[in-house]
């Protein structure tokens, strides 16, 4: 592997969601360890999954892996560290102020501002910790998908420039407390910006879209200057698969996407991973993760799939056309394909004679190129967050601002630079799409888990505060949760492959939709090899792992759609409309 090569301490893996980074990671982990090396591998992922890939508990906490000397693993939970960043603040108050004044630094330490800056706390002590975790040779970082991980690499130096800048910190706790660390964020942005100290490992299935994320990764973070770049395609499919129409189509699309790989990323050192018959779930399968796999390996193994459930996308269409409005919001983990199902729904929609707007709350979405062209009663929108962050400070400056004075309005100005103030005018945006559901079909393709969790949670704040209000009046109210909450105006379809992390995440997701009050009406198995039949035995094999998946689905699915991978790309309204059994006419 050309990315270990001369391998430095730090050494991140990024790409979109779904790519495999967690499984190059935790085998990277594990070949260094087995070279005598001291290793931490560090989950900075919502949802991360290393204790299922290592069939133990992890958490918050280093953790020896026994089975592997010389190598601990770490899970930064957002949750937890919010909650301990949060008794560190409020914790030596009590007693000192009123209760009253304690509430209010709790409640304003209660948004996701507050959870980015716990989990960046806990980050830069990685970095810059040589008493705690100077002992490691190396700490292998296995990030969030992309857009959660862009936001916390580039906190050291928003930070550094937020503090100089004194900016408005209620939501992070009292500045005092922020400007002591500033010493220790400058060293993370050292650490990050020193190719000696630090490689980026780009990781990316052999797929436009995903290759398209890395090469606005990487441009992105050359741009704060972390440049040392290394490109991983994992999971291309091996010669093993055999030659039948759909092993060869997959070839085919996997061979034009890397003759076509972006020119900011064609140049960087690349290594070149195979697709394996079995998920990557255990030790063993960590050890012989770079190894080719033997051709009769699949052959010994593969046995036919159980017979699937008849459960076509056209039927949940059918269910979703009969309200005649609502709001389908797509969800899931990043790389199960929601921006595809998404503009598949929308479409069949609008070509059954509804409106129709598709809109994404993904910053790395694109439904401009999964459609391909422009189709008559459908709208498609983009819920971009520069442009709602730009709308929504001049908006504030207009109104709140218009009768300040000039130190007032530059203090407003300054408190409009908080990092929150992005989260609150993409909320506002998000809420405007809720609203329009009210009378015609709004079709969402929602950004990663961790994204929509904070989107969510940000519609969760909004309600509490509403309800404290108007019930206070008690006048009647409805806010965009409530909306979420009903099931006769929303309708949650959770996007997931049929394999064990994917499932595990969406199953994760859908406890914690149902903790705010929001049950998933229905699932959707998506790139389903099993739904395609096939006849090889390495093809057989991996539709034989998915058998177990499918079947936890049903379990934990009110209703079932299951799509086949599929020999062509589901690109264009002619492939998008096959994905829904074509265009019905009107009756």
């Amino acid at each position: 592997m050309r990315y270990l090569e001369s391998a430095p301490r730090f050494l991140f893996f990024t790409g979109k969601g779904g790519v495999g980074k967690t499984s190059v990671a935790c085998a990277t982990s594990v070949r260094l360890a087995t070279r005598e090396r001291r290793v931490l591998l560090v989950s900075t992922d919502p949802a991360s999954n290393l204790g299922q890939v290592f069939g133990m508990t992890i958490g918050n906490r280093v953790t020896q892996i026994a089975a592997v000397p010389g190598l601990a693993a770490l899970e930064i939970d957002p949750e937890q560290a919010a909650e301990a960043y949060r008794e560190r603040i409020i914790g030596p108050l009590r007693g000192h102020m009123p209760e009253a004044e304690i509430a209010g630094i709790t409640e304003s330490l209660s948004g996701s501002c507050t959870t980015e800056i716990a989990s960046f706390d806990e980050f830069t002590q990685l970095l810059t910790d040589d008493v705690a975790y100077g002992r490691y040779d190396h700490i292998i970082f296995d990030t969030a998908p992309t857009g959660h991980t862009l936001r916390l690499l580039q906190l050291p130096g928003a930070w550094t420039e937020f503090l100089s800048g004194g900016g408005d910190a209620s939501c992070l706790g009292p500045l005092a407390g922020l400007d002591k660390h500033r010493a220790t964020y400058s060293a993370a942005v050292d650490a990050l910006t020193d190719p000696a100290r630090t490689r980026l490992i780009l990781v990316a299935r052999p797929q436009p879209s995903a290759l398209k994320e890395i090469e606005r990764t990487y441009s992105e973070l050359r741009a704060i200057g972390i440049a040392d770049g290394f490109v991983v395609i994992n999971g291309v499919l091996p010669e093993i698969a055999g030659e039948e129409p759909i092993a060869r189509a997959v070839r085919h699309r996997e061979a034009v996407a890397l003759s076509a790989i972006p020119a900011a990323i064609a140049d960087l050192p690349r290594d070149v991973l195979e697709l394996k018959a079995a998920n990557v779930v255990d030790l063993d399968a960590l050890r012989a993760f770079f190894t080719p796999e033997p051709a009769d390996t699949a052959a010994r193994a593969a046995v036919d799939p159980a017979d699937l459930p008849n459960a076509p996308l056209v039927a949940l269409v059918d269910q979703i056309q009969s309200d005649g409005h609502g709001l389908v919001m797509c969800m899931g983990k990043g790389g199960v394909g929601k921006t595809t199902i998404a503009a598949a729904v929308a479409l069949a929609l609008a070509e059954r004679g509804h409106e129709v707007l598709l809109t994404t709350t993904d910053p790395a979405a694109n439904l401009t190129d999964t459609l391909g062209e422009t189709v008559d009663r459908l709208t498609v929108a983009r819920i971009d967050p520069d442009s709602a962050l730009a709308q929504y400070r001049s908006h504030v400056m207009a109104t709140k601002g218009r009768d300040l004075d000039e130190p007032g309005r530059a203090a407003l100005a300054e408190d409009l630079m908080s990092p929150c103030t992005a989260e609150v005018a993409v909320f506002q945006q998000f809420s405007r799409a809720v609203h329009d559901s009210r009378r015609t079909f709004v079709v969402m393709d929602t950004a990663p888990t961790g994204h929509t969790l904070l989107l969510l949670d940000a519609a969760g704040s909004y309600h509490r505060e509403i309800a404290r209000q108007m019930g206070a009046a008690n006048m009647a109210y409805s806010t965009p949760l409530m909306r979420l909450q009903d099931p006769a105006q929303t309708k949650v379809i959770l996007v997931t492959l049929a394999e064990t992390t994917p499932v595990l995440e969406a199953a994760d997701l859908q406890g914690d939709l149902e903790r705010a009050g929001i049950h998933p009406w229905a699932w959707v198995v998506n790139s389903s090899i099993a739904a395609a039949h096939p006849r090889s035995a390495f093809l057989r094999t991996r539709a034989r792992n998915e058998v177990a998946q499918i079947e936890r689905v049903r379990e934990l699915a009110d209703r079932l759609a299951i799509v086949p991978l599929l020999s062509e790309e589901p690109i264009g309204v002619a492939q998008l409309a096959a994905l829904t059994g074509g265009m019905p006419q009107l009756a």
